[in-house]
């Protein structure tokens, strides 16, 4: 067998698309289109790639938008307090600490220090704590698009064994929370693994789905999944390639070419998660302008 490909691509387009419109008819009404600031610290090359895609679909959808770049030496106390100033601020809708931050300043801290209403990315503890109860919240964007994902494309969750490799507060924990919910989304069986885990395979080999996020190239290989799997890769590693114009390559943390031999349904990588994530992320922004989770 050949797996399907799940297209993250196409479905980040039917999101935005929905986005666009709903914000069209959002300012058709009277209100001011919905803004995000977005917050960069210091200039580290994959930081900018990722914040100039997140900053184009929202012209792409009609999102107002702004980056601020601070230095890298920034202090913590400078940084909340600029932070501060855009909670303050009521023409603010959504605020984006991008990550990773230099070493010297907290990421816990600093996403805590955001207005859990404005907080788009769905990491602060309110927002982590309310999905884990099931109440309304900002959902983590990766592995709500993730969650999109199987909705389009039909694939069931529920009473599935699905596991998680990689245990990050940004990826692997949100996505084992969301699939293991008493919700009409959830309802799985789920496992987390981690860099800690003995023996891997013991467990991705009686997966029926599984989400690999670990950050280690092609670490799934087709002896560790079994037949008919549905495969999501998360993973976005740079590896050498000479044979490329950049000398580099983009790759999952699954071994593409064997794995698809045997799994049902798979993500590529480029093209499969990281689409998905962005548009999410215009879902949230949206929300916040609303007040559609915390209300006033």
């Amino acid at each position: 067998m050949s797996a399907e490909i799940i297209d993250g691509k196409q479905v980040a387009e039917l999101v935005r698309n929905r986005v666009r419109e709903d914000v069209e008819d959002w300012k058709a009404k009277g209100n001011r289109a919905p803004f995000l600031q977005v917050i960069l610290v210091g200039d580290d090359p994959a930081s900018k790639v990722y914040t100039g895609a997140k900053t184009r679909a929202c012209e792409d959808v009609g999102i107002e938008t702004h980056t601020e770049i601070l230095q890298d030496t920034i202090s913590a106390k400078e940084l909340k307090s600029i932070i501060h100033k855009y909670n303050q601020d009521d023409s603010v809708d959504g605020i984006l600490v991008q990550l990773p931050l230099p070493s010297h300043l907290s990421s816990h801290d600093v996403i805590e220090s955001i207005d859990h209403r404005k907080d788009v990315d769905g990491f602060h503890p309110m927002n982590v704590g309310r999905l884990t109860v099931d109440q309304p919240c900002f959902r983590s964007c990766t592995p709500a698009g993730i969650m999109e994902l199987f909705k389009h494309y039909s694939i069931p969750v529920k009473a599935k064994h699905a596991v998680v490799v990689g245990a990050s507060n940004i990826v692997g924990s949100p996505m084992a929370i969301m699939l293991s919910r008493e919700n009409s989304s959830g309802k799985a069986t789920t496992t987390i693994c981690h860099k800690y885990t003995k023996d891997l395979t013991q467990h991705t080999i009686s997966a029926d789905i599984l989400i690999a996020a670990a950050g280690q190239p092609h670490l799934i290989k087709a002896e560790m999944i079994k037949e008919g799997a549905v495969i999501i890769d998360v993973g976005i590693n740079r590896i050498a390639d000479e044979t490329t114009e950049k000398g580099y390559k983009l790759v999952g943390d699954v071994d593409f070419e064997s794995v698809r031999k045997k799994a049902s349904w798979i993500t590529p990588v480029p093209g499969g998660v990281g689409p998905m994530t962005v548009a999410m992320l215009m879902k949230n922004t949206l929300l916040a302008a609303k007040k559609s989770i915390y209300p006033e």
